[in-house]
């Protein structure tokens, strides 16, 4: 049997090991793909990462599909029932690294725009692909960087489809409509090293940062709001002591997230974090990394149109979710336009074995050509 066009660029992209920041061959592939398609497109290299900016059109509105063809380590390739980079169907299930996050998802978004622009050549606005190599690593010089640029010559995305793996247990049961923003921190507690059997002559920092992290883990942040859970704080690593038993530690490193709500700012959670550990009056530095603010679209013609689609497609009442952790969303959303995550069940996602159901990714093809149909085509 014929693969699908869906099936045939998804192995094409999947056999590429474009491990993170490496691009290897997906986006001169795309281009080729989108070239004849009269998408001008345009490389952007910042440091060690290619990007691809894509666009059909010059007219508004914009609608844009973004992704990354950067995929995660494959760890052990042993332990992989089949190579992770030989992409191949095994009852009815596409296997190798980056099926799911999110090469898979970028082989729909190609079919979807293939037949849409061979059914509609005339369609209104323009579409546009957004796609970084930097996604899965540091995220430094990729969709930040595009955006930063597209932002100095005022070009503006007013839609925006990313397509990382949303859905939960069937394909399209859930959009991600927004994601929470993401704050971390290191923190340096500074005591004085000493001998056990002397506490009276040293400061032990793990003590004196204790009734602070407690605070800090007991404090209610904020309730949440309709589409965020509570902000919620986590300490991630506690490093102190010289690994013997009697040696009080005179330093103490503590490594810690807060996964934050529109409720909150970034501004507000250092200065209440300040506020306790002021309050115990012991010697400490913090040092901040924003990772992210959080985004929201609650409502507009992008959700109406992927809510739509996927109902007409599946027959799913799909439901919006802020769940999860960051996205590349993250940088397109504060360019004022909508943006929403759409794509394969997320089930598999950076583990052995990764997986999405061909199925699947037939339906997503036909989802993301839908959009495009409710978007751009005039009733």
């Amino acid at each position: 049997m014929t693969d699908s066009r869906t099936l045939e660029l998804s192995k094409a992209l999947i056999n590429q090991p474009s491990v993170t920041p490496e691009d290897l061959n997906c986006q001169p592939m795309m281009i080729d793909i989108l070239e004849p398609l009269d998408f001008k497109c345009e490389t952007m290299q910042f440091e060690e990462v290619r990007n691809l900016w894509a666009r059909r059109g010059t007219q508004g509105p914009l609608v844009c599909f973004a992704g990354h063809t950067d995929v995660v380590p494959p760890g052990p390739v042993e332990e992989w029932d089949n190579p992770p980079f030989a992409a191949k169907v095994i009852d009815g299930m596409l296997h190798g690294r980056g099926a799911a996050d999110m090469k898979g998802g970028i082989a729909a978004f190609l079919a979807a725009t293939e037949r849409f622009v061979k059914n509609h050549p005339d369609h209104k606005g323009s579409i546009a692909y957004l796609i970084t190599s930097d996604e899965e690593g540091p995220s430094i010089n990729g969709t930040v960087k595009v955006i930063e640029a597209l932002e100095a010559r005022n070009e503006k995305i007013q839609m925006c489809v990313v397509g990382e793996p949303s859905s939960s247990k069937l394909c399209g049961d859930t959009i991600k409509n927004g994601r929470r923003g993401s704050l971390g921190a290191v923190l340096r507690v500074k005591g004085v090293q000493g001998h056990v059997a002397y506490p009276h002559l040293a400061e032990n920092p793990i003590h004196l940062a204790m009734p602070a992290l407690s605070e800090m883990v007991a404090e209610e942040w904020d309730q949440g709001n309709e589409f965020f859970p509570a902000t919620t704080f986590q300490i991630s690593n506690f490093n102190s002591g010289t690994g013997v038993t009697n040696v009080i530690p005179g330093t103490a490193e503590v490594v810690f997230n807060f996964r934050f709500s529109t409720e909150l700012t970034d501004a507000e959670l250092r200065r209440r974090t300040h506020a306790i550990m002021d309050k115990y009056g012991f010697d400490y530095e913090i040092d901040w990394k924003l990772n992210g603010h959080p985004f929201l679209t609650a409502e507009g013609s992008l959700v109406e149109a992927a809510v739509a689609a996927i109902k007409d497609v599946t027959g799913l009442d799909t439901e919006l979710s802020t769940s999860g952790g960051t996205s590349d969303g993250r940088f397109i959303a504060p360019t004022g336009a909508q943006v929403l995550e759409l794509g394969p069940i997320n089930a598999t996602i950076h583990q052995v074995n990764e997986h999405v159901s061909v199925h699947d990714l037939e339906q997503l093809t036909v989802i993301y050509e839908r959009i495009l149909e409710n978007l751009l085509v005039g009733q």
